[in-house]
């Protein structure tokens, strides 16, 4: 079956957002600060804090689920209780990071966007983060439409922002339960009037693929950090390292092939 929808995640597919660090910066901040006395009785160390531990607990779920779930990894005391200031600590720092401009988009990625609008594909941006449609709205478009990008870029409009592409925006959108579920999805695919077995989601986090097989999807995984096996595991149809890889015809037939060199 073709594809009707395609449904992107966007810290980590389409936009190097600066979450991770945010994530990491504040747990610090509060292990050397207001938490300095509980610090001792946890497993938690500034080294330990790694990228992969970010990917496998806390990447592509809601935020109060995410800082949960960073506590109990590291054993902090009441985590359940904590997670809140964690996460509204973890926001404070992000806001700061946006207002700085500490991101950008990944190329490939608004590539394959470009290209699968331009062949009448619905498309929607379907974050966990509240943050991620503002950082969609602070990129502009204009840039990846160039014929150095592709001689089959589609034009845009100009001043066109990354978020204007999209013909839904569920980025942050009140679902009752958050990823690994499966609700944002479907949310965002009756949004686009699609249904979710003609939609294909575009993940790097391992609970965004299990999210997307719930659903009823078909899930392509992007490994931007060597996690080719932790999206296979989640069941991902296919993984690239880049979405330069994929065919955007064969993608719009419903196939996830390679794309020719």
């Amino acid at each position: 079956m073709r594809f009707m929808g395609v449904l992107f995640d966007v810290d980590g597919v389409l936009v190097d957002s600066p979450h991770e660090r945010a994530w990491r910066e504040a747990l610090a901040s509060l292990m050397t600060g207001d938490w300095r006395d509980i610090a001792p009785r946890t497993r938690y160390a500034p080294e330990r804090f790694t990228t992969a531990v970010y990917q496998r607990v806390i990447a592509g779920k809601p935020r109060e689920s995410g800082a949960r779930a960073a506590l109990e990894h590291f054993g902090v005391p009441d985590a359940a209780a904590r997670a809140g200031a964690y996460s509204e600590h973890k926001q404070a720092l992000m806001l700061q990071l946006i207002e700085a401009g500490e991101f950008v988009a990944f190329p490939d990625a608004v590539r394959l966007l470009l290209r699968v609008k331009a062949r009448g594909v619905l498309t929607a941006a379907a974050s966990s983060s509240r943050n991620a449609s503002q950082l969609l709205r602070r990129l502009r478009a204009g840039a990846f439409s160039t014929p150095q990008q592709g001689g089959d870029m589609p034009e845009v409009a100009p001043g066109a922002t990354l978020l204007d592409l999209f013909d839904a925006d569920l980025c942050g959108a009140p679902v009752p339960r958050g990823k690994p579920a499966p609700d944002l999805f479907l949310a965002a695919a009756h949004a686009l009037g699609a249904p979710p077995e003609r939609c294909l989601v575009i993940e790097d986090a391992s609970s965004g693929v299990q999210a997307a097989k719930a659903a009823g999807m078909a899930a392509l995984g992007v490994a931007r950090l060597s996690d080719q096996a932790l999206l296979v595991a989640a069941g991902a149809d296919r993984v690239v390292t880049s979405l330069d890889d994929v065919d955007p015809d064969a993608l719009v037939d419903g196939r996830l092939a390679a794309r020719a060199a």
